[in-house]
């Protein structure tokens, strides 16, 4: 599974638990609707360390919170 992958799968699952939609992830988190839809959109080609950390804020956890699961963890290592 790659990163942004990974990310985006990683958002819409913490949505669920908190019972939002996209929209209302992008209205607590200051961002617009378009660009968690591009977030979540496999065609993506990049995904900010700062719409993330926003993305987060707007959930209420850190960084460390979000990416410290099991799938991030099980991602090879990008650089060989």
């Amino acid at each position: 599974m790659q990163l942004k992958q990974t990310i985006a799968e990683r958002f819409m699952t913490l949505c669920n638990t908190v019972g939002i939609k996209p929209n209302e992830l992008a209205t607590r988190s200051g961002v617009t609707p378009s660009t968690v839809y591009s977030m979540l959109d496999p065609a993506r080609k990049e995904i900010h360390i700062t719409t993330i950390k926003k993305l987060c804020d707007g959930l209420d956890i850190t960084l460390g919170t979000f990416f410290s699961t099991p799938e991030f963890d099980a991602l090879e290592q990008e650089i060989e």
